[in-house]
């Protein structure tokens, strides 16, 4: 019984110190983004080894990365059932709730994942920090609070010093980042993550060619950690889009660096998201769609893809493609929609609403592309940047009111860098789309909403003329005299301001607002009209219009 019972301390010695080892190993793939390889040194170790609950935990943490949430909760549920660590997911399952907005019942799992620990135990606060880190609703000010927790039980831990970077780095707190990178780096040379968030933190201060070199350094100690290569695909990104003239240069460099990121990570489900991602920012819609499609062989089921399949289907051309993927996706309560999806969704509908000739317009289906794109924008009202593109291309098309519409959507925003331009084009689209138009066929109440537009432009820039000049012809749509004749008036104080060169300039509208101010007054002011019209041939003595209609006044 003796050498029975040495037998099975032994047995249980080897299996923790294989367990222990394998979770080892997963951490490290996982930290450079193997997530394939990290996952199936998990499974094998649940498979092998079910009564230890750590392994759950951090396979449960790569489903959460890939936004698995179901796949997640059901690891984290079996591993509440190992004999040891299971308390760890707890915490995984208190993330998840982080990630639903219930902060209150993610406080209680992590009360239960510590209530049982011990005076030398930290690893707990560590990965409750990194919970509330890592959270699609993240809280960096608790994750620094638990990780202060970890800190004062580990002093010196690497591990914590790169959670608290992390945190810190969330919280735009680049000062305690930096510290803390370097802290990690310092106590643990063998953590290369750390040293690379070095350069994120110059990347995040748009220092792009000092960021590259520090990924060169770190490159030069590990040329084979994959992470580094994304980084430094992101930072060519952000440069191109600050560089105009190297825009197509730095573009494909950092597609060449994703590519090699690719090949380091082994091309796991997580990893490609993660480019599907990048290749959307980068606008490779192609890349973009082979890309679907590989993820769509690999795991048929996720519903993620079905974004990346909408997406690029869109941009390239099949409209029906897109709407099917993006209403599937939409439709599946558990998936987390964001305003792109909602935007791409009803750009499709929108092409979908014209006919195949491209001019008639179905004026039904055309309203219900408008509503998920109102709806992107009220998720997301950054999106508003995206529909200038959009409506010039309907106003080049001479499309005027499904142009409005979605210059409408996009002046919601007062911060979208297209917000003068888009309140101009909204007035312009609605005053081209009446003119002509017997007054009761008017849309007086989308004039009344151009007329505010110019109003908000006229703000912003007042001594933009033009602005006044639209202002005074919506006006004049509406037959609102007093509004015409003082949007003009100003327009003119503009011009005559800066003299004869000035009026030279803008002749045409000069004349415009002299004699249409002239025709007003000619109905109860003869002497009035009389002045405007001869101020139209001090400016332009063969002005036809002025001339006859000073004939007519005598």
């Amino acid at each position: 019984m003796n050498k029975l019972k040495i037998f099975s301390i032994a047995l249980f010695a080897f299996a923790s110190a294989t367990q222990a080892q394998d979770i080892d190993q997963a951490k490290k793939a996982m930290d450079a983004e193997q997530y394939e390889k990290a996952k199936t040194i998990l499974k094998n170790s649940i498979k092998s080894n079910p009564d230890e609950g750590k392994a759950n935990f951090l396979l449960g943490n790569i489903y959460l990365k890939s936004n698995v949430i179901d796949s997640a909760k059901a690891v984290f549920t079996s591993g509440l059932s190992a004999k040891r660590d299971a308390n760890f997911n707890y915490i995984g399952l208190g993330q998840i709730d982080l990630t639903n907005s219930k902060p209150s019942e993610a406080k209680a799992k992590f009360d239960n994942a510590v209530k049982d620990t011990k005076r030398k135990d930290w690893e707990e606060f560590l990965y409750i920090g990194k919970a509330y880190t890592n959270a699609e609703n993240p809280d960096y000010k608790k994750a620094v609070e638990w990780l202060m927790k970890a800190k004062e039980v580990k002093n010196y831990g690497a591990e914590v010093e790169l959670a608290l970077g992390d945190a810190y780095f969330g919280d735009k707190n680049q000062n305690e980042a930096f510290v803390a990178y370097r802290s990690a780096y310092d106590t643990d040379k063998n953590l290369i993550r750390a040293k690379m968030q070095l350069g994120v933190l110059l990347k995040n201060a748009r220092a792009f060619g000092e960021a590259i070199k520090a990924y060169d350094e770190v490159i030069a100690l590990n040329p084979n950690y994959g992470p580094v290569y994304r980084e430094l695909a992101e930072t060519y990104y952000l440069w191109a889009n600050v560089t105009p003239r190297s825009y197509d240069e730095y573009i494909q460099k950092s597609l060449g660096f994703y590519e090699k990121y690719m090949t380091l990570t082994d091309y796991s489900l997580s990893s490609r998201m993660r480019r599907a991602d990048f290749l959307i920012l980068a606008k490779d819609f192609k890349a973009l769609e082979v890309e679907a499609n590989k993820m769509k062989q690999l795991d048929k089921v996720n519903p993620r893809i079905l974004r990346y399949l909408g997406y690029s289907a869109y941009q390239n051309g099949n409209t029906d493609e897109a709407i099917t993927a993006l209403n599937d996706f939409i439709s599946k309560g558990e998936n987390k929609v964001i305003g792109r999806d909602y935007l791409y969704l009803g750009l499709a509908k929108a092409k979908k609403a014209f006919a195949a000739d491209g001019e008639t317009l179905d004026t039904v289906k055309f309203r219900l592309a408008i509503k998920d794109i109102q709806m992107a924008v009220k998720k997301d009202s950054t999106l508003a940047d995206d529909l200038n593109a959009v409506g010039k291309e309907y106003f080049s098309k001479k499309k005027y009111a499904a142009a409005a519409d979605i210059f409408e959507i996009a002046i919601t925003n007062p911060e979208s860098k297209n917000y003068l331009e888009d309140n101009i084009y909204f007035g312009l689209c609605v005053y081209t789309e009446n003119r002509g138009k017997k007054p009761e066929a008017m849309d007086k109440k989308s004039l009344l909403k151009g007329v505010a537009a110019m109003d908000k432009v006229i703000a912003k820039a007042p001594d933009y003329t033009e602005s006044y000049v639209y202002k005074a012809r919506l006006n004049s749509a509406l037959e609102n005299d007093e509004g015409t004749i003082d949007a003009y008036s100003k327009f003119l104080d503009i011009v005559n301001a800066k003299g004869p060169e000035g009026i030279q300039q803008n002749l045409g509208k000069v004349t415009e607002a002299y004699n249409n101010i002239a025709a007003i007054y000619a109905n109860t002011d003869k002497a009035k009209a009389k002045e405007f019209f001869n101020k139209t041939l001090a400016v332009d003595p063969t002005n036809n219009y002025a001339t006859e209609s000073l004939k007519i006044l005598k």
